[in-house]
């Protein structure tokens, strides 16, 4: 062989190393971004692709035609039109589960599925443009002022701490925006409903819990959540594309609860999903897995996707208007739970959970779950006495929150006790940056009822001096009718005006009921511990409480009370400068509070008498 062509067969297999070299390198590289299509190249007429999921795990494509562009339908937001075709779609028009599911034109991502018209005969849809949702999702900003917060259903028969729930909600702000109200029925473009599936609860948690889900743009369906079964020739759950099923979990274990949508966009390590709001959270950890569609369900409103969750791939960090994003590969943080039941009924049940870290979500998903464990062997009509023990425990050396309380009645006991629970955590991860670690509670049930109403009360004495001991007494009646009385001494002030004495005998929520206001003031202003502390001197209803009172101005500083102080501390105190230093006028002068003896039964009622202290 010639000089000549060894050296061009040394060159040529050079080459060839070098190219293949180069394969080699690309194909261990993560896959390239897909190039994005201009919104305002977008033109009615253009025919795309879509992508998205019909059944098990295969992204299926679908035919879009474009109908124009809707401009500045939000805040600086513009939706592009388009009638989807292909597949199922005739039948079933645009799907709850298809949020997110990614169109292209010529081959670029021009959006993700998002929005539709309720009961329409076409599948019409309304598509987030990529630019949009990747610009609102690209940072993860500080957490939101105005997020979506979910109110905490009330029904009759409320006591104690569920008897301010409603007004709490009021002071707290907790309205829908009207973005996510009920859509349903309205002819306009609405957000894709997103299917929430239920997994372990019980079916009349869906009816109490309900309403507000659904204002809130999600789709709850009972017993369709967990873990779905796959066959061999399916495909691995890592291999994760745009149009591929997710689900985002916000509780998992012996319950679970999960919302199914569709990826959009996938760049490094980042998924970008539901190209409208889920729940508005804002900066987030949220457990997401590949989801694995089993059916399509076609119904005259919306129809939706039934899919089960897969292997975790994940953690959602950012939830805005425009969808989500999240980490591949990022562990959230959840909040290990543990509910257990002692039924005098069923006996024992127990419950381990995982729940989201979030300090608006974890007390609404805590309520859930703590009245669907009740509602699940307990009865809601009939005599009922449910006692529940336990705390939530938080990192930093904070003290842990007591859960104690008692609730009974003939309705709506458990509802009672699951929203006075969350109220509790409610307040203790709003007032402070908290790192909450870990939930218990034990909750005993019975088929009776155990309470006492405040009949009468009196003192031994009308008029009395200051120092003097007088003996208070209360007569209670128990739910068959028999009376007992409880009996105190009670020592009157030495330095104690002349005047009257107002003394008032009562249940825990009446007086609670006072203190919203103080507690309202914790939010945000005080540093945790002094926060918990605070919310365990919340008095709960097994008490017959005591409260010796003048009607005359006291104040308020952070959590203590300060009654009468004098004139020079009222003038600093007064209502122009008591914002700004952390304190509140009262309108009782409360001198005195204390509790006769140790009741296991529910205290009901509100009682005063009256005393006069004379000059010494």
């Amino acid at each position: 062989m010639s000089p000549v062509l060894n050296a061009s067969a040394t060159i040529g297999l050079a080459v060839k190393m070098c190219i293949l070299l180069l394969i080699a390198c690309l194909s261990a590289l993560p896959a390239r971004s897909a190039e994005l299509f201009p919104l305002e190249e977008v033109r009615a007429g253009m025919q795309g692709t879509g992508r998205t999921v019909f059944i098990g795990q295969e992204v299926e494509e679908f035919a879009v035609e474009i109908l124009g562009v809707l401009e500045n339908v939000g805040p600086k937001q513009s939706i592009i039109l388009g009638r989807l075709s292909g597949g199922p779609l005739e039948k079933t028009g645009v799907m709850a589960g298809m949020s997110g599911s990614p169109v292209y034109l010529d081959g670029k991502l021009a959006g993700a599925i998002a929005y539709s018209f309720p009961f329409t005969t076409e599948a019409i849809a309304g598509i987030r443009p990529i630019h949009e949702m990747i610009a609102g999702l690209a940072n993860e900003p500080g957490r939101p002022d105005a997020r979506v917060r979910i109110p905490f259903p009330a029904e009759s028969e409320n006591t104690g701490l569920l008897a301010a729930s409603q007004g709490v909600a009021e002071a707290t702000a907790w309205m829908l925006p009207p973005a996510a109200r009920a859509i349903e029925t309205q002819p306009r473009l609405a957000p894709v409903s997103t299917p929430v599936n239920f997994a372990g609860f019980s079916e009349r948690t869906l009816d109490v819990f309900g309403p507000q889900l659904r204002k809130l743009g999600l789709r709850p369906m009972q017993g369709v959540a967990g873990s779905s079964r796959r066959g061999d020739s399916e495909p691995d759950d890592t291999d994760l594309k745009p149009g591929s099923m997710i689900t985002v979990a916000l509780i998992q274990g012996d319950m679970e609860v999960s919302a199914a949508g569709t990826v959009t966009h996938i760049d490094g390590d980042q998924v970008y999903a539901f190209g409208h709001r889920f729940l508005s959270t804002g900066p987030t950890q949220l457990p997401f897995s590949r989801s694995n569609v089993i059916t399509l369900v076609p119904n005259l409103s919306n129809s939706f996707k039934i899919a089960g969750s897969g292997t975790l791939l994940g953690s959602i960090t950012n939830d805005q208007s425009t969808g989500i994003v999240g980490r591949l590969g990022q562990q959230p943080k959840l909040i290990p739970t543990q509910l257990n039941l002692d039924s005098s009924r069923t006996g024992e049940h127990q419950y381990s959970l995982q729940v989201v870290n979030d300090r608006y979500l974890t007390p609404y998903l805590l309520q859930m779950s703590v009245f669907s464990a009740i509602d699940a062997t307990e009865r809601q009509v009939g005599a009922s006495t449910l006692r529940v023990s336990g705390s939530a425990e938080f990192s930093d050396g904070v003290p842990a929150l007591k859960l104690d309380n008692v609730f009974s009645g003939s309705n709506a006991a458990a509802l009672q006790l699951a929203t006075s629970t969350a109220l509790f955590l409610y307040y203790a991860m709003e007032s402070s940056d908290v790192a909450l670690k870990q939930i218990h509670l034990d909750i005993e049930s019975a088929d009776e009822d155990n309470w006492l109403e405040i009949d009468r009360v009196w003192s031994s004495k009308t008029r009395v001096r200051p120092g003097e001991v007088i003996e208070l007494s209360a007569a209670l009646k128990r739910s068959d009718g028999a009376e007992t009385i409880r009996q105190a001494e009670y020592r009157v002030p030495p330095g104690a005006a002349p005047g009257q004495l107002q003394i008032t005998f009562s249940d825990a929520s009446s007086l609670n009921l006072l203190e919203w206001q103080s507690l309202l003031g914790l939010r945000r202003s005080k540093d945790p511990a002094q926060s918990i502390e605070a919310l365990n001197r919340i008095r709960r209803n097994d008490g017959l409480f005591v409260r010796v009172w003048r009607t005359q101005q006291g104040f308020r500083f952070n959590t203590e009370r300060l009654p009468a102080p004098p004139a020079s501390i009222s003038a600093i105190l007064s209502p122009a400068t008591a914002t700004s230093a952390g304190s509140a006028a009262d309108w009782q002068s409360v001198l005195d509070e204390f509790t006769i003896g140790a009741a296991s039964e529910v205290i009901r009622g509100n009682v005063t008498t009256k005393v006069t202290v004379i000059a010494p």
